[in-house]
């Protein structure tokens, strides 16, 4: 196929898009109805016991549905085809852009605008979740993720008229979506000469996640919905590098490193790990025993309500207040030494490499600066790595209810390790593209890739405890 036959094909299928909105938004409201069924029926049922299958019970197939099937494969989605969930199938973002529509519409306030609502909104829903046991309860399940509705509508009703402000700033997963989009082999790319000489008399559009169109860039933000699809014949869906913007765009800052290192490659291994490891119970029973020692008995109680601790004690599963707090520490405990050790590897690179100042992106010219300007850049390129170790630790659950089923899974760890091979590849590929923004010397950027590979030991380390020895 010619490159200006496959170009047209792209775009049209933005064009398509555009045109089929009514039918997007039908979509978009039979997948808020199968949603809320699926978390408001099984929170009425009584929990299954250990007869209970995907065959024969809904809060089997709902318990699949969300943590086996949905929110591993949306993760997936968002490096293949940009944010299109978001744009295209989210209820959360259907449903405030709805509340939008018929609010009050008021100014967006200063607080909400503040850059480290990605970060915070995820580390808290991920340890809280950890702590309600989310992917096991279906009142769990409800609390987080429908209270994450609740709010999306909330705020939809209170700022913006028909705009999505809950999936721009407060969202739990937009900043981690951000980031993946990034990896998108398409993106709305905006001709800017092409908008310049448009008639001045052009019809709006509604940017649903108030994007700035004319001089959008990238995919990050984008939901890749297609409403600006060929407006002012200057926005068309196009094919491009999944590498370009990573590398030619995207910058990076202080909070998005965070959730890179700190976040994704650190607090989430922690929740992933922490149930699974025997140091999580050496470290609880040796506080009990000195606890018990010291007469202190009220942090061994298991009298927390569900909604703050798990609680179901008809089916022997409580956690006391000892528990909550292990939970919090081992998190916390992984956080730093799995984020610090790779945060280490990109300060030490990018003390190798030659200063930012006065270099700019190959792609947009943009400058830059700042004292750890150069770590917030090499941290884009973990990426990759950041992202297959979240949806390794996701579909850890689909592997254990496909067991429960009767499945064999015993092709798992190859496969398991064949992808974090491939996604530290990947970064480290990315890695020596970066470096080579700052220096053309063969020896200074090997060196600087060498030493984020050695950061990433304790993050693989981490996996192959999980997986192998765990």
């Amino acid at each position: 196929m010619r490159p200006a036959t496959w170009r047209g094909r792209v775009a049209r299928a933005g064009d398509f898009l555009r045109d089929h909105q009514r039918a997007v938004r039908r979509l978009q409201w039979v997948i808020v109805g199968v949603y809320v069924a699926l978390l408001a029926i099984p929170a009425v049922l009584p929990l299954p016991d250990r007869t209970a299958s995907v065959f024969n019970n809904l809060t089997i197939v709902a318990q699949f549905a969300f943590w086996g099937l949905w929110w591993p494969f949306v993760l997936v989605s968002i490096p293949l085809f940009g944010r299109a969930w978001c744009g295209l199938f989210c209820p959360e973002g259907a449903l405030t852009e709805w509340a939008s529509r018929h609010g009050r519409g008021g100014a967006i306030p200063r607080w909400m605008r503040w850059g480290g609502w990605p970060v915070v909104a995820f580390a808290l829903t991920t340890v809280y979740g950890q702590l309600v046991s989310v992917y096991q309860y279906p009142w769990a399940a409800a609390a987080v993720l429908g209270g994450s509705t609740l709010a999306a509508m909330a705020i939809g009703w209170l700022y913006g008229r028909n705009k999505r402000v809950w999936c721009k700033y407060l969202c739990p997963v937009n900043g981690v979506f951000n980031l993946l989009a990034r990896l998108a082999p398409w993106h709305f790319a905006v001709d800017a000469e092409a908008w310049r000489t448009a008639p001045r008399r052009t019809e709006s559009i509604n940017c649903a996640p108030l994007l700035p169109l004319r001089t959008m860039e990238g995919a990050a933000e984008c939901h890749m919905c297609g409403r600006c699809s060929d407006y002012r014949g200057a926005i068309a869906l196009e094919a491009r590098s999944p590498e370009a913007e990573i590398v030619g765009v995207a910058p990076g800052n202080g909070w998005e490193t965070a959730l890179i290192v700190f976040g994704l490659m650190g607090l989430a291994v922690g929740a992933f790990l922490w149930s699974a490891s025997p140091w999580f119970v050496t470290l609880k029973q040796a506080i009990a025993t000195t606890l018990v020692d010291h007469d202190i008995y009220w942090p061994l109680a298991q009298n927390a309500p569900w909604f703050v601790l798990t609680h179901y004690p008809e089916v022997n599963d409580s956690f006391s207040w000892l528990d909550g707090a292990v939970i919090l520490l081992f998190i916390a405990g992984a956080t730093v030494a799995v984020g610090g050790a790779v945060f280490a590897g990109l300060w030490a690179a990018d003390r190798v490499l030659p200063r930012t100042h006065g270099l700019r992106n190959s792609a947009t010219g943009q400058a830059l600066g700042g004292r750890l300007a150069g770590v917030h850049k090499l941290a884009q390129g973990l990426i990759p790595t950041a992202g297959i170790g979240v949806f390794l630790g996701l579909t850890a659950t689909t592997l254990t209810l496909l067991q429960h089923e009767g499945v064999s899974t015993g092709w798992a760890n190859a496969v398991r390790f064949a992808l974090l091979g491939l996604a530290l590849v990947w970064s480290l590929r990315f890695e020596w593209r970066l470096t080579g923004l700052r220096s053309a010397a063969p020896l200074r950027r090997l060196s600087a890739v060498g030493l984020i590979a050695l950061g990433l030991v304790p993050f693989c380390w981490a996996w192959e405890l999980f997986f192998v020895r765990w």
